[in-house]
């Protein structure tokens, strides 16, 4: 059947209003089922082939019901005379055609051709356990920059233009862009420093700024990482490289410190072996190195003893965890041994003053008044200046 008689049929079919609204819902949901059908399809096609492969496969079949869905619409509503009229006024030749359509599959292409090539990086990775995850996008990135670098070449070849033409005729133009854009080129060259100095890899517990949380994505322009209220921020490279970072679990641990005070009247050499071993019990806090507890300082009110363990793989909930189960067990602990725990103290203490002035139960010569002739003067002098009758300075 040729594409003039399929046309003829169509449009035999959609002759009213009706048939063609009807003909256009039905077709976009026949189009909308592929959709689902082949994202269901592709979860399963991933158990058996390689995920880029899976993709690939997924990317052309809606490719394809796309333009197909496109072409029907475009005849059942007789819009065809649209596309000649355009064509007529763009007058391509065939070979600018040629050229139009291998561009786009090439750099198509290039595109399916990075995903390729970062799964088989991160297969062989895991695989081999030869790189890290860090190193795994420093990888990806540079092979996407050969890959879209090679493919634009490539299409440079196809439409008959000279690199070398364009590196000559690109240099004022590259000042006026450089200039306004030097923003964006200064984070792309700050993600570069970034991803070849590992001040921290993916999945480390990083402090930069005001902001804090667990990277999750580094790529040549931000940084992204997850705060512990499951907010992602992202971070421009060059705020990175400009600013402080304090990578907390380089090592793959994180020391966590909890103080707590004791009353100055207890032992404080028991108090400390007491919640040295209490934090021992706990299952969050790391074995090794060791739970310990060292003197702070003298609080307002205790002697405050700082508990210091360690928590591996850190994360958020981790640390809260161990936190929780460290406080839990040292009150415990403390209760059963009968060390107190006090609640913030405050001692006052008076001094005599000069001539009259003095504070209550101080006389104004600095000896304390506790008899009962203390009192009697204090409800006398009450009673006189209630009525008036205080005394006028001086005897008559």
């Amino acid at each position: 059947m040729s594409t003039h008689t399929l046309r003829e049929l169509i449009w035999s079919a959609t002759v009213s209003t009706e048939a063609r609204i009807l003909a256009t819902v039905l077709v976009l949901a026949l189009f909308a089922g592929l959709s689902v059908g082949v994202r269901t399809l592709g979860a399963r096609l991933k158990q058996h082939v390689d995920e880029a492969v899976a993709e690939s496969v997924q990317a052309t079949v809606v490719a394809l019901a796309t333009a197909l869905t496109a072409m029907f619409l475009v005849t059942v509503w007789r819009a065809g005379w649209l596309l000649e009229q355009g064509f007529a006024q763009i007058d391509p030749s065939r070979q600018q055609v040629v050229a139009t359509v291998l561009s786009g599959v090439i750099l198509v292409a290039a595109y399916l051709l990075t995903r390729f090539t970062k799964n088989s990086i991160r297969r062989l990775s895991k695989e081999r356990g030869a790189i890290t995850d860090h190193q795994q996008e420093v990888a990806h990135h540079v092979v996407q920059l050969l890959i879209f670098g090679m493919a634009v070449l490539v299409v440079l070849g196809i439409w008959n233009v000279d690199p070398s033409q364009l590196l000559l005729g690109a240099g004022a133009a590259g000042v006026v862009i450089g200039l306004a854009a030097r923003q964006t080129l200064g984070a792309v060259l700050a993600g570069f420093v970034v991803l070849f100095s590992r001040p921290f890899d993916l999945g480390d517990w990083v402090v930069i700024g005001d902001e804090e949380g667990i990277v999750t994505d580094i790529s040549v322009f931000n940084t992204q990482i997850r705060t512990f209220d499951e907010e992602y921020v992202m971070i421009p490279n060059d705020i990175v490289t400009d600013t402080e970072v304090r990578n907390r679990s380089r090592k793959g641990r994180l020391r966590l410190e909890t103080d707590v005070g004791v009353d100055y009247d207890t032992d404080v050499e028991h108090a400390m072996e007491v919640a040295a071993a209490a934090m021992a019990e706990t299952e969050t806090p790391m074995e090794r190195p060791d739970p310990n507890v060292v003197l702070a300082e003298f609080g307002g009110s205790s002697v405050v003893l700082r508990l210091r363990y360690y928590i591996d793989n850190p994360s958020a909930r981790k640390m809260w965890k161990a936190r929780t189960e460290v406080i839990a067990a040292v009150k415990e602990a403390f209760a059963a041994e009968g060390i107190k725990i006090p609640f913030p103290q405050r001692e006052l203490s008076g001094r005599a003053e000069a001539e009259s002035l003095a504070v209550s139960g101080v006389a104004a010569d600095g000896e304390r008044d506790d008899g009962d002739g203390g009192d009697d003067d204090r409800v006398e002098r009450e009673a006189a200046a209630a009525d008036g009758s205080g005394d006028d300075g001086g005897d008559e």
